[in-house]
């Protein structure tokens, strides 16, 4: 009776383990990223009152052991890292994690991970989750390159940084030269192209038909001024397939007061002569004037690119995403953060798409994965697993009382 008293009490007690960890997963129905958690009983040794026989040749068969159990402990708590479904929220610091991966953030001293990628953006410009951790990944540098194997830094936003100007070096012609112009005929294209300062000027090119049939010449004036060098060519075309045959490349130098001399290299190359009206343009030129950030952009990757108002962009960082070989060993800590354990294994760092971190989604947050029907069922079994444990105690008490009873 005793052993039957304790193991009720054992009942009781990790059914309300099990109670517990089910009142906290439908608490966190709605928490962002939230991971609901299970319990598993075992049971605990068995007291053996008769040890098993071997059966014995022409005699006695066997007996199996004769074993009490001694009740219920909490076999495991596990964390179920299914993927909750997407709620889009248009809110471009708002990320989910499509896959098996974990953001990393920082209190400066360790780093935490996380499913929940609602960030922020603080006065500094840093990506921060609801309590301040930074969200890390890699800054690209003054070009825009960013170098994935280098350590984790803290993801800034560097507001109202400014893009320097870019002088135009190379301009690209596309379009056509009308094969029945008459000699002497002429046309021209303009563009606009930027000194080392990011001043506008006005490039014009004048092509013109010469005797040849198949044979154009052009020349290139800036503001209306020649060039210092260069600036002048000519331009031969296939008769059986109207491409360039000669002549396609042509350069320009011209003297700009107070920038640098502006170098251009002019490429016609894919220019055709067909007959019909010209419609030769420039299709590229790869100068800029200055600007300063205007918004950005996020990829799946996790990049996160710069939109200047010069009509330019450049990426200046990438979200970082770890993976662990046991996501269930992770220790919760809180604010819906995660540390290494024992058994979780050290984090695979790397970019998003990758070593299956999964992709990441912008405007968009993990919802819990918590199931209610699931969750209300096992609230009813388990309402009925602690009723029937208390019975099996007042019962035990009952034949005690019995027991005590008999010497009166």
């Amino acid at each position: 009776m005793m052993r039957s008293l304790f193991a009720g009490v054992s009942g009781l007690k990790n059914h309300q383990t099990r109670m517990d960890v089910i009142g906290n997963n439908i608490a966190n129905v709605n928490t962002v990223a939230f991971k609901a958690s299970r319990v598993t009983f075992e049971d605990i040794l068995s007291q053996t009152i008769e040890g098993a026989r071997s059966p014995e040749a022409g005699g006695l068969g066997g007996v199996n052991p004769k074993q009490v159990g001694l009740g219920t402990a909490i076999g495991s708590i596990d964390t179920i890292f299914t993927a909750g479904s997407l709620q889009t929220t248009d809110n471009p610091t708002d990320f989910a994690i499509q896959g098996s991966g974990f953001f990393v953030v920082s209190d400066g001293e360790q780093n935490y991970y996380t499913r929940d990628g609602a960030m922020k953006t603080s006065a500094d410009g840093a990506l921060v989750n609801s309590n301040g951790y930074r969200l890390q990944g890699w800054m690209a540098d003054s070009n825009g390159n960013i170098d994935t194997t280098q350590a984790l830094q803290d993801i800034v936003i560097p507001v109202g940084t400014q893009m320097s100007p870019k002088a135009t070096g190379n301009v690209g012609f596309e379009g056509n030269l009308d094969a029945n112009a008459a000699t002497g005929d002429s046309y021209f294209t303009s563009v606009q192209v930027y000194d080392s300062l990011g001043n506008v000027h006005n490039l014009t090119i004048t092509f013109e038909k010469t005797a040849n049939p198949n044979e154009w010449t052009w020349e290139a004036t800036l503001d209306g001024s020649a060039p210092s060098s260069g600036g002048s060519g000519t331009l031969s075309f296939d008769p059986a397939t109207g491409e360039v045959s000669s002549g396609g490349t042509g350069s320009a130098t011209f003297t700009i007061t107070g920038a640098e001399d502006l170098n251009l290299n002019l490429d016609f190359s894919i220019l055709t002569q067909f007959g019909s009206p010209s419609t030769a343009y420039v299709a590229s030129q790869d100068g800029y004037e200055a600007g300063s950030l205007d918004m950005v952009t996020t990829d799946s990757s996790g990049v996160i690119t710069g939109i200047f108002t010069n009509g330019q962009s450049k990426p200046l960082a990438q979200i970082a995403l770890a993976t662990f070989s046991n996501p269930a060993g992770l220790l919760r800590v809180g604010g819906n953060l995660f540390q290494i354990s024992n058994n979780s294994g050290l984090p695979s760092v790397g970019p998003a798409g990758s070593g299956g971190r999964g992709s990441i989604a912008v405007g968009a947050l993990e919802m819990s994965n918590v199931d209610l029907a699931q969750e209300f069922t096992n609230m009813i079994v388990t309402q009925r697993g602690f009723q029937a444990n208390s019975k099996v105690i007042t019962t035990s008490d009952e034949m005690l009382q019995d027991l005590i009873n008999i010497k009166r």
